[in-house]
């Protein structure tokens, strides 16, 4: 694990969807730091089925050595991100950095996808993104420590990252472009960067779409949330930059990701949007020598299955027992008998 620098103490931290995964594990990591976090999240009370609230969140904040402010906050309210800033202010004295966590997610195809979904998505992602920032950012410009930090991925326009999932695709991108264009905008004021894992992260919503046996495929939220304050731990002309959390975590002089995996020595899988992902997944499967059954599933992905274990990626077959094979040109193969591709 990163060990803390102790950069953070004192900072006031506005975090996003912090009331479970990723968010509550930079505001853990802040924590300790004894940083002041506010949580701002939408669950108020237990959900049937999601984990914690912004008052469990805010709790474990505490213990792990900072100050928790839990606000209830729909990012597509202007009001309640206004009020929310406003107590934050109130509380601490201003806001130092904001952490743009909250997302939706559905890998859904075009004539597959409810514009209730779509709407959601850019709602959330791209204009949620957008207007908290907008609303935090006079507060930043006042800071010594200014920072935004979007949990998005690199603008990889690679069309194999949109067909199956064009509106996801384009509301993660949003989240993106913020950091593109403010980035510039605020260049020598703030810092903006991104920030998004190699591999799949074990969180709620993960296990949603994975389904069982897909945790051990992951690593945990430290690895994220480890990486996060590595970046928020620098200057603000650190700006601009899309970065992925293992790439910042060599930097600092992490060498063993295993203490990050769920299951450690287990193949892992890669996050979407890293152009490395799909062959990194198949040259895993190589390795081990194993037999994979290969699914189409409902959201017009293929899964890749063996056992309970999953992951989606776009291979076009029939289902059936393939084995994946390199050939001459360097490209994979996933054959069964004398038939592939």
């Amino acid at each position: 694990m990163l060990q803390n620098s102790g950069k953070l103490a004192g900072c006031t931290l506005f975090i996003t969807g912090a009331s479970r995964g990723i968010g509550k594990a930079i505001a853990l990591k802040a924590a300790q730091d004894g940083a002041n976090v506010v949580i701002a999240a939408k669950t108020a009370e237990p959900h049937p089925k999601l984990p914690g609230t912004i008052f469990t969140a805010a709790d474990e904040v505490e213990a792990a050595g900072g100050k928790a402010l839990p606000c209830v906050v729909d990012i597509r309210d202007e009001q309640q991100i206004g009020a929310a800033v406003q107590k934050a202010v109130e509380t601490f004295g201003g806001i130092d950095i904001l952490v743009n966590n909250a997302s939706a997610i559905s890998l859904t195809g075009t004539l597959e996808t409810p514009m209730k979904k779509v709407d959601l998505m850019l709602g959330i992602n791209l204009r949620g993104t957008y207007l908290t920032s907008k609303l935090v950012i006079p507060h930043l410009l006042k800071s010594r420590r200014p920072h935004i930090l979007n949990l998005s991925p690199p603008l990889n326009l690679n069309p194999v990252w949109f067909k199956n999932h064009t509106a996801y695709t384009m509301a993660k991108y949003g989240m993106s472009m913020c950091v593109l264009g403010m980035a510039e905008e605020f260049r020598g004021q703030i810092a903006v960067n991104a920030l998004w894992p190699r591999t799949a992260i074990q969180t709620a919503a993960m296990d949603m779409l994975g389904g069982d046996g897909i945790g051990k495929q992951c690593r945990t939220a430290d690895i994220m949330a480890d990486a996060a304050y590595a970046v928020l731990s620098k200057p603000k002309d650190y700006t601009g930059h899309f970065l992925v959390d293992e790439d910042v975590l060599k930097e600092h002089g992490v060498k063993d990701f295993d203490q990050y995996a769920v299951q450690p020595g287990h193949p892992l899988l890669p996050d979407f949007f890293l152009d490395e992902a799909p062959e990194s997944l198949v040259k895993q499967m190589e390795q081990h020598g194993e037999y994979y059954r290969v699914l189409q599933g409902t959201t017009g992905y293929y899964r890749v299955l063996q056992g309970t274990a999953a992951y989606c990626w776009g291979l076009h077959s029939t289902a059936g027992y393939y084995r994946v094979v390199q050939d001459s040109t360097g490209y994979y193969r996933v054959v069964q008998g004398t038939t592939g591709y």
